[in-house]
């Protein structure tokens, strides 16, 4: 498939969409699925926005690690066997607390571990269905606040490790949901930075004096625009095992769901290893 056709029509298997945010704050989404393991062109996803879009499942499934046909995925597009064994379903994932590298515990792949867990974290407060915590490695800012659907973020502080920045959210969970509520999230909403800067006090105060050395003293409050004609006022969520084939106008994307005008939305990255075709008119 030639680069200049991708944004008529794309057929393989889905992966998350990366994204870049320009000096304005504005979200571009780019679409980076693979055929099986093999990468694919690059198509910009922001393009698709106000066309008629097509997406139609072929029941084919492959792990997105092994590239083995599967009937169904575990965690993100993997199969039962990779999801018991892989990295990429590591319990530190989920749960940052339990990370051990630092001690020099692996708990699945140590190299793995080393460079994604044994590097800068950041703690951060975002404003998504509502202001939550959440940790992420340092060079993933400011994307997985894209993928959230935050509309604002600020950081807290900053851990030299993944199992620090999770010891921090775990003392913030008595105070804020570590949580999005996904209906809420794709609800317009706009950015407020006065509650984002209150909830940072509030965080820094309940973390105290243990944790001061790693609080952020910037108070610098990010905002994103994500690339939504409008928000559905009612959203039904769409998965392609039990609708194949979903068509109209798409009218957004926020987070990792495209939003049809008819309020059908659809999960990009709970679909990752889904082989699909795209077609936009």
């Amino acid at each position: 498939m030639n680069p200049e056709h991708c944004t008529m029509k794309w057929m393989g298997n889905v992966r998350k969409m990366s994204s870049v945010l320009d000096s304005e704050g504005r979200v571009h989404y780019e679409w980076r699925g693979k055929d099986v393991l093999e990468d694919m062109p690059m198509c910009p996803v922001n393009e698709w926005v106000g066309q008629e879009v097509r997406v139609s499942f072929e029941g084919v499934i492959h792990c997105v690690e092994t590239g083995k046909a599967i009937k169904k995925t575990y965690g993100e597009g993997l199969s039962y066997d990779a999801f018991l064994t892989s990295p990429l379903a590591c319990p530190s994932i989920i749960r940052p607390e339990l990370s051990r590298i630092h001690e020099g515990v692996a708990l699945r792949d140590e190299a793995w571990e080393r460079t994604n867990h044994l590097t800068p974290h950041v703690v951060y407060l975002s404003q998504t269905s509502h202001i939550k915590v959440g940790v992420t490695r340092k060079t993933n800012v400011p994307s997985r606040w894209v993928d959230q659907g935050a509309v604002a973020a600020v950081v807290v502080a900053e851990a030299p490790y993944r199992q620090l920045a999770g010891e921090m959210e775990v003392a913030l969970k008595d105070v804020f949901s570590d949580r999005t509520h996904w209906r809420n999230m794709l609800k317009s909403a706009t950015p407020d930075a006065a509650a984002l800067l209150e909830a940072k006090d509030e965080a820094l105060d309940a973390l105290g004096a243990a944790y001061e050395p790693f609080f952020d003293e910037e108070d610098e409050v990010h905002t994103l625009e994500y690339p939504v004609l409008h928000h559905p006022e009612k959203v039904t969520s769409t998965k392609l095992d039990k609708v194949p084939v979903i068509s109209g106008k798409l009218v957004g994307v926020k987070g990792q769901y495209w939003m049809w005008e008819d309020g059908r939305v659809w999960n990009v990255r709970a679909h990752s290893g889904n082989r699909v075709e795209i077609a936009v008119n």
